[in-house]
């Protein structure tokens, strides 16, 4: 089994919604860039679901905060 995916589960948890949407944006830099062996971008692959996936229920998370915030009520934004 090749180092990469191997490695992949010692990965560590982003610290943060912003480290994890950086390190995805250039994660998909890089799966577009072609560049990258089968392996690499198999592995690329899974790191990039599991931050979308961290990303996703962070933001869930703060609909929630939000939604307690509005009385259960969800307000559209104003332009201001």
């Amino acid at each position: 089994m090749p180092k990469a995916l191997a490695s992949s589960p010692l990965v560590k948890p982003p610290s943060s919604y912003e480290s994890a949407l950086e390190e995805l944006e250039q994660l998909v830099a890089r799966l577009e860039s072609g560049d990258m062996p089968l392996e690499q971008l198999l592995s690329g692959y899974q790191r990039g679901a599991e931050l979308l996936k961290f990303c996703r229920a962070k933001l869930e998370a703060i609909e929630g905060q939000v939604k307690v915030l509005d009385a259960g009520v969800m307000k559209p934004w104003a332009a201001e």
